[in-house]
């Protein structure tokens, strides 16, 4: 059969959003620092049902900077038997729209993906939607292709709910992809190669070109803002084993020359630091030289950091959150300030990047304690540091405690980006606004970056092996960064 995999364009007021992405773990945006995800979780899709014989056609619009006519006269000449679309929270409505849009020209089965599918799969099928395939998605969109191809119905494939006689029907719950099934995928870096092009996507504290991918699945942390784990992938760590995952730094390293990075997109990479070690040993062994970064929690020990990086570990991204306790406390994190400047500490010894991710607006925030994480992030000098407004995204802790105490200010979080598709606030507490928390963004942004503080810290971070690499991002983020703050 032919499947059409769709990371839809993004439009607003008749105009479609360039590099609007949906499969990060926020809500869909475009990012301030110049990111741009490959869609990653359709990739992985791609590659199940082109293993099964399947013809797949990968689309993703806001790369090509495709508009809808330029996606029509594609879709029509594809001429799809089913055709799948990637949706998220914000970009819910847009995505409806489009799929009805699509389904009417070709009359093709239609599938909505995405972590919205698992909190709004009835207002999706009421929108004109065929199915939606709940949570990972993966083996589920294969189920549903081959009951069509076999003439049989939809009754006996779980994880999804679809229409039937006028009738919304909501199949059995899929389990969670093991970890001998994900050693059974297909390398996302291949479905790059046949599908995308690698110069199309940045990560702005990566090497360009790079890569994403996935050694593991899930997350047994409980932070109370955090979508995926709930949305998508579920608490239980399931992973790939090391010789799968160092397969495929081959397959980049051989097939994919031009890539100068590998990023690794699991939550929790780094929680059990005996794999780790044996990764990086058997990366040694097998004499790969490739540069790798992957997220990170500060409970790392020094002496893995120090392997990780012999074994070529350039980056490691680490949600700090905050520089005040009770904020961490609060949306339970799991750490101290203190174990935070630790970790700071063994990290630069291990001359590793750190970039650190910060939010203002969790509960509790207050000026006093966004002042707070201005003077932590001044005082643990992380590499690269980001600052995001706290979003509440339905199917979290956080989002049902802003929604019980009347702080959510929209009803569509499709307004929770403005109309450069730019993230925006929409809560407001009364002893810390909306206004505020915005306010608290840009300030921690200037004073951080625009200080004479920071100079100190960038040239470290060129002074280094990939220096020019290292600038040209640099360069290119800070031209994105200066017009947001000139916005």
């Amino acid at each position: 059969m032919k499947i059409y995999l769709l990371n839809p364009p993004y439009i607003v007021d008749g105009r479609e959003l360039p590099k609007f992405h949906r499969c990060t773990r926020w809500q869909g945006i475009v990012s301030r620092g110049g990111t741009y995800w490959y869609p990653i979780w359709l990739s992985y899709a791609a590659g199940v049902i082109e293993s099964k014989g399947h013809n797949v056609r990968l689309v993703d619009a806001p790369a090509l900077n495709w508009n809808m006519g330029d996606l029509i006269e594609d879709f029509k000449d594809f001429n799809p038997d089913i055709f799948v679309i990637e949706t998220n929270f914000a970009s819910l409505e847009n995505d409806i729209k489009i799929s009805k849009e699509l389904k009417d020209i070709s009359g093709s089965l239609s599938i909505m993906v995405g972590p919205a599918t698992s909190q709004f799969s009835d207002k999706i099928l009421d929108g004109g939607v065929d199915v939606v395939a709940k949570f990972e998605f993966d083996f589920t969109i294969n189920d549903v292709v081959e009951a069509i191809e076999n003439g049989e119905g939809l009754e006996g494939v779980r994880g999804i709910s679809y229409m039937k006689n006028d009738m919304i029907m909501d199949n059995p719950e899929r389990d969670y992809i093991t970890s001998e099934e994900l050693d059974q995928i297909p390398f996302v870096s291949r479905v790059y190669k046949e599908h995308l092009s690698v110069d199309d996507y940045l990560l702005s504290h990566t090497l360009h070109p790079m890569v994403q991918i996935f050694t593991g699945r899930g997350c047994p942390n409980h932070c109370t803002f955090c979508s995926w784990p709930k949305t998508l992938m579920g608490r239980e760590y399931r992973i790939r084993s090391v010789e799968n995952i160092l397969d495929e730094f081959e397959y980049v390293s051989n097939e994919l020359p031009e890539v100068n990075e590998i990023f690794i997109e699991d939550d929790t990479f780094t929680i059990d630091e005996n794999r780790i070690k044996d990764f990086c040993i058997q990366i040694k062994e097998r004499n790969l030289d490739m540069n790798w970064s992957c997220n990170s929690r500060v409970s790392l020990s020094y002496d893995t950091m120090k392997l990780m990086k012999e074994a070529g570990c350039r980056l490691l991204d680490v949600g700090f959150e905050s520089g005040d306790e009770r904020i961490l406390k609060n949306i339970k994190k799991g750490i101290t300030t203190e174990d935070s400047r630790r970790f700071m500490k063994d990290a630069k010894r291990a001359d590793l990047l750190i970039l650190g991710d910060f939010v203002f607006g969790l509960p509790g925030e207050t000026k006093e304690s966004a002042e707070r994480t201005i003077q932590f992030v001044k005082e643990i000098k992380p590499n690269i540091v980001q600052f995001a407004v706290a979003t509440p995204i339905p199917g979290t802790e956080f989002y049902d405690w802003i929604i019980e105490n009347n702080y959510c200010l929209v009803n569509d979080l499709g307004e929770s980006i403005d109309e450069n598709g730019f993230q925006k606030c929409i809560i407001s507490y009364p002893d810390f606004t909306k206004e505020d928390i915005e306010a608290y963004v840009d300030k921690a942004l200037k004073t951080y970056y625009l200080s004479a503080s920071y100079v100190p810290i960038a040239l470290n971070t060129i002074l280094r092996k990939n220096g020019l690499h290292e600038l040209k991002s640099m360069i290119g983020s800070s031209k994105i960064l200066l017009n947001y703050l000139n916005r």
